[in-house]
Parts: C-alpha cells; sequence; structure tokens
C-alpha cells in the first residue's frame, strides 16, 4: 500500500519557495519517502492548503455474505477468505492451496494480508 498528498501545481510551487528546497524535496515529502522534519512540516503545510491523502491499495472484488464471511478476490486469483465473527483469515493462491493462516486479524494487519495476496 502506498500513501501521498495531491497537491496542486501552485502548492508545489509555494512549497518550493516557503521551504526553500528543491522539487525532488517536495516529491520525497508527500510521497512519504522521507520522515525528516522538514518533510512532516511540509506535509503539513500541503493539507492546510488543499492537500488530499491518497492510499493505493491492491484492486480486488469483496463480498460479505450472509454467514459471516468475507471473502475478496485478487486479479491473480488469490483469496482471501475472513470468518468475520472469530477474525480468523486464511489466504490461498489461485490453485486453491492455503498460503497463509492468521488469527485475530485486525484493520492494519488486513493491509499486509491483502499485499501479500496480491503479489502471490
Amino acid at each position: 500500500m502506498k500513501k501521498q498528498i495531491e497537491v496542486s501545481k501552485e502548492v508545489r510551487e509555494n512549497i518550493e519557495k516557503v521551504f526553500n528546497c528543491s522539487r525532488m524535496s517536495v516529491w520525497r515529502a508527500l510521497s512519504f519517502t522521507d520522515n525528516s522534519e522538514r518533510s512532516k512540516r511540509i506535509r503539513v503545510y500541503a493539507i492546510k492548503n488543499g492537500g488530499t491523502t491518497l492510499i493505493t491499495a491492491p484492486e480486488c472484488e469483496t463480498i460479505h455474505d450472509a454467514n459471516g464471511y468475507m471473502r475478496q478476490w485478487f486479479a491473480n486469483g488469490a483469496l482471501i477468505e475472513i470468518d468475520k465473527h472469530s477474525g480468523h483469515a486464511d489466504v490461498y493462491d489461485r490453485f486453491g492451496r492455503k498460503m497463509q493462516e492468521h488469527d485475530n486479524v485486525s484493520i492494519p494487519q488486513l493491509y499486509t494480508i491483502q499485499e501479500f495476496a496480491a503479489a502471490l
């Protein structure tokens, strides 16, 4: 999952002037590849000036069914199956082989599991 802040060209140019930095420094800050104090201040400035935080996640089809399961199918044929009552998750490859098993899955863990499934 990738995270970045989108701003207009004008805001990027303002950031360069206000923070006396290069385009590359602005890009590093807004793409979260640099976590210096200046980059953190640039991100705050960008958000205050109309920036929007975007998160890129693997594309998948998600079905929530009546028996308490959530299933996500990925373009590569992988499947994540989660029991919403117990929090247990299984990850299957395109051949139906179980590749991972997880208990008590939290939302942050789900992102990691999705990245794994998308990369199978």
